[in-house]
């Protein structure tokens, strides 16, 4: 039995007063009106309705149960309806975190369009590059740069980041340019980045024609924020290794000048991460879209054919694979779990 449906039919009967009239306003044959009743009193082992050939009447457990049941079927219906309004235009609250560097240079400016769509979200921003707990924190969804290892997430691979390197013209006068990155060993200084976890200095490693130099190197300044790293370097305090995305207006103004033509660093993949869940929220959904379709306009985070000249030429090369990754994560949207 569709106890669901029994209910309506319940409902409908007691409120027209006969089974051919509630038949006709649900859109059913009245002899499955009628099963669908004696159904429901088979299951319930009692009484609903008297019926005679001119009237039906409401037995006295047949009133307490359509109380009860319309009752019910009215927050049922309250609630599909704002779960339709929800969809038709989302609302509420939604808490989502976000690295510095991420938020501040493509996010953050970006959000005007997201509000001309979805005007009623209020968002609260959580910027930091520290790990939270979703659940804990009650946190809707991150953005996260970097392999997900937590196999409870739902992960969606939404853009790569990159490093490269560069230092302000004062620098290099002083100090000379760098021709190789195993020249910071001994003769230069890089503003190096520390792990606000475990106060580790972070290295990473540069390739070229098969030749791979771990870069690390002398420091006087030491950041836990690349912001803060990219001001460093605009200071003159020594040699910048950070994301790519937050120097191109530098060293496109002149104020940053690349470093080491042809080197590359391995791509980093950036995710959105949300806790399981069947029902996730439209509020949130619309987000994760909004900020996958930001990043897929993003040159220097999905390495688009227009990267400028001082990128990197591997990353070049693998732009013409771009459409089709794309593609495939596209294709996995919502039902993928943590990549790792």
């Amino acid at each position: 039995m569709d106890k669901f449906s029994a209910m309506q039919a319940f409902v409908r009967v007691v409120e027209a007063g006969t089974f051919t009239k509630a038949a006709y306003s649900m859109g059913l044959p009245k002899p499955t009106v009628t099963r669908l009743i004696q159904e429901l009193e088979k299951e319930l082992d009692t009484k609903l309705l008297n019926r005679t050939t001119r009237k039906v009447t409401v037995t006295v457990d047949g009133a307490a149960y359509y109380e009860q049941a319309s009752r019910l079927l009215g927050e049922v219906h309250e609630l599909e309806a704002s779960m339709s309004r929800a969809k038709a235009s989302p609302r509420g609250k939604l808490k989502v975190d976000i690295p510095s560097s991420l938020g501040m240079a493509v996010i953050i400016p970006a959000l005007p369009d997201f509000y001309a769509r979805y005007p009623d979200i209020q968002l609260e921003l959580g910027v930091s590059d520290r790990p939270v707990d979703l659940i804990a924190e009650n946190v809707d969804c991150v953005i996260r740069g970097g392999e997900i290892t937590d196999q409870s997430m739902v992960a969606r691979r939404i853009g790569e980041f990159y490093i490269m390197s560069c230092a302000s013209p004062a620098y290099l006068k002083r100090h000379g340019t760098p021709l190789h990155p195993s020249e910071l060993d001994d003769a230069h200084y890089s503003i190096r980045y520390v792990s606000g976890r475990n106060g580790k200095l972070y290295t990473f490693k540069m390739h070229k024609d098969g030749e791979v130099v771990e870069v690390g190197g002398r420091h006087q300044v030491s950041v836990n924020d690349s912001n803060a790293g990219v001001a460093a370097g605009l200071a003159g305090l020594g040699v910048l290794h950070t994301l790519s995305f937050l120097v191109q207006d530098h060293i496109s103004n002149g104020t940053l000048e690349p470093l080491f033509s042809g080197w590359c660093t391995e791509p980093k993949p950036i995710h959105v991460v949300y806790p399981p869940n069947r029902h996730l929220s439209n509020k949130v959904r619309v987000f994760v879209d909004w900020v996958a379709e930001l990043f897929a306009q993003h040159d220097l985070i999905q390495r688009k054919s227009s990267l400028p000249k001082f990128m990197c030429s591997a990353w070049a090369a693998s732009a013409a694979a771009l459409p089709e990754t794309t593609e495939k994560l596209d294709a996995l949207n919502y039902s993928v779990q943590s990549m790792s």
